[in-house]
């Protein structure tokens, strides 16, 4: 009987999947219901027990990194290179039944990658995303066209394609492929960086303190490929949230992003609650500290906002609402 509902299982996994004749798409976007935004919180771990601290009920999901030199930080700690350890399997063991979203950082390899100089790495990945439990959206090359990644196109796309069809040989089923631009450059073609909507499940951008004109052309691609798309990297850049002066940065800033999630029907927000002085990799370079928590005003805003029933955060019937069903053996 066990092995009758594994099997059945597994069927409505490859429903999921839209493993078709003549399709190579193998992965479902979980993508939230109608009217519904997913909540995720990032992106170290010790930023995100401070949020739980603070807040106490448990988003959606969290945000993590990690790379695909050594594909640290999934099933044990990632060096901390300043910005604090990241620890993929950790978050899910302590917040069991939500959501992962990492991002993948392949600077400086991608002709290494799409030849298998890394394929051992690659592999352990799939390896883990297979054993794991829940479903995650992964940026592969996360800002691809930010100049600080110096990503040539041409090779960005190989890496890409070569990363998914591995994942999918391998027969990773529980994530979503994130193709997600830095959103800082109105002018820029980001198609020439598309690697076809075969192998992108959604469309993500960075929200700083960019104009809004530079990060429509991004969400008007999206449309125009019908992805739904994620903020997959929000954090009040320059604001500070200590300085005391809440209900003027809660304006200027949250109530705008907050208002701009739902102008454009964003499905997914990763917000970066991290104290950015507080983290050598950061110190100095003017991103201030992020952390709701630091302003009572702002906190409480913050509270209102996440409670209202357009943000969907961690229940017993999450991982129902986003199509994903996991395949229990014993």
């Amino acid at each position: 009987m066990k092995f009758a509902i594994a099997l059945l299982l597994c069927f409505l996994i490859s429903s999921q999947s839209a493993v078709l004749p003549g399709s190579e798409k193998k992965s479902s976007a979980f993508v939230p219901p109608d009217g519904k935004v997913l909540l995720i919180i990032g992106q170290d771990n010790q930023t995100i027990r401070d949020y739980m601290d603070s807040f106490g009920k448990i988003p959606a999901g969290f945000m993590t990194y990690t790379n695909i030199h050594y594909a640290e930080g999934l099933c044990s700690p990632a060096t901390d290179y300043g910005s604090g350890i990241h620890h993929a399997q950790e978050l899910i063991n302590e917040y069991p039944g939500t959501v992962l979203q990492i991002g993948v950082y392949m600077v400086d390899i991608l002709k290494d990658i799409y030849e298998g100089g890394y394929d051992e790495k690659v592999v352990s990945f799939a390896d883990w995303l297979n054993e794991i439990e829940a479903p995650v959206y992964l940026r592969i090359g996360y800002e691809f066209d930010g100049p600080h990644n110096r990503y040539d196109p041409e090779e960005y796309k190989k890496a890409y394609h070569y990363i998914v069809d591995k994942f999918r040989d391998c027969g990773v089923s529980n994530v979503a492929y994130v193709w997600h631009t830095h959103a800082h450059n109105a002018d820029s073609p980001i198609e020439k960086w598309f690697p076809g909507s075969d192998y992108v499940d959604w469309v993500g951008i960075s929200y700083f303190r960019q104009h809004h004109s530079h990060i429509i052309p991004s969400i008007e691609f999206a449309e125009k490929k019908g992805k739904p798309v994620m903020a997959a990297e929000v954090t009040p850049q320059g604001f500070g949230t200590d300085v005391h002066e809440g209900r003027r940065v809660w304006y200027a800033w949250h109530r705008r992003f907050f208002d701009f999630v739902e102008e454009y029907g964003i499905k997914a927000v990763s917000y970066i609650n991290s104290n950015w002085e507080a983290q050598p990799m950061w110190q100095g370079q003017g991103w201030g500290d992020a952390r709701v928590q630091a302003d009572d005003y702002i906190k409480a805003r913050w509270t209102e906002e996440i409670e209202r029933d357009i943000y969907l955060q961690f229940s017993e019937k999450l991982f129902e609402k986003l199509g994903y069903i996991p395949v229990l053996f014993e």
